[in-house]
């Protein structure tokens, strides 16, 4: 994943509309009996309540390359049965098998993660699943003005702006990826429309997740013009309604059950 600090609190902003999706994967699992979870990606953490709640006797792993995301899930955690691990998900090693192996909004980060699957399917007990969501929303507002503003003079000496629209695959690609003898598939998705409050707020959004290379990368003066040009051009993208902010977005979810041995 990219080697820039994550900020866990501007994250968890939006923690409920993030957390949703991950719910909403979680219940099409169908896996009850799930004794080792792991939650590549974890980030502050903030599923974890969620998987506590559905898979109350489980033993938890959440793995992250970020330490200050990690550490914000340990402390807010006081679950002794929840523990956590730095890796790259590229090079996570499991003593054994997990009943369940879930993602969230975390792949997407790696531009070989399609070529990763066959990998994490691997890390799946006989008999358990694994469980992805990736968002599918390169092609939006937001995406498309954050890669051709990080591409023009003076942000595209200190930026690479043709790494922020490595697209997600389609849901049938992400099926195909996964598709082995036996193993059940199952794939969808969804399109969120998040209504958002506050003065910015997609930028407040985005900010702390796809445009966080960017602006980490910029230096003054160019990052205080950087945010205010696309302060200005997301508020034309998004204008304010009677509800606030709405942003739609749209997600991607893939499941295979392993089967017995």
């Amino acid at each position: 994943m990219p080697s820039t600090q994550w900020n866990p609190g501007a994250y968890l902003t939006y923690a409920s509309e993030r957390t949703q999706p991950f719910i909403d994967l979680l219940q099409r699992v169908r896996a009850p009996q799930a004794t080792s979870i792991v939650d590549l990606g974890c980030g502050p953490g903030n599923g974890m309540p969620v998987l506590r709640g559905m898979w109350p006797h489980a033993q938890i792993t959440g793995v992250d390359s970020s330490a200050e995301m990690l550490d914000r899930a340990r402390e807010a955690t006081d679950d002794d049965r929840i523990s956590y691990l730095r890796s790259d998900i590229r090079d996570i090693a499991l003593d054994e098998p997990a009943d369940l192996v879930v993602s969230n909004a975390a792949l997407q980060w790696l531009p070989d993660h399609r070529d990763l699957l066959p990998r994490l399917m691997d890390l799946v007990a006989p008999g358990g699943t694994l469980a992805v969501q990736v968002p599918g929303n390169f092609g939006a507002p937001s995406h498309r003005l954050l890669a051709e503003l990080a591409g023009r003079e003076p942000y595209a000496a200190h930026v690479d702006a043709g790494t922020l629209l490595q697209p997600t695959a389609e849901v049938a690609d992400y099926m195909l990826d996964v598709a082995r003898p036996g193993w059940q598939v199952d794939g969808w998705e969804t399109r969120y429309h998040h209504v958002l409050t506050g003065e910015d707020p997609v930028f407040e959004w985005i900010s702390s997740a796809a445009a966080r290379p960017v602006l980490q990368a910029l230096p003054e003066p160019e990052l205080s013009e950087f945010v205010a040009e696309y302060k200005a051009a997301l508020r034309e993208a998004y204008p304010k309604t009677a509800l606030g902010t709405i942003l739609p977005f749209r997600r991607l979810f893939v499941i295979a059950r392993r089967p017995q041995e």
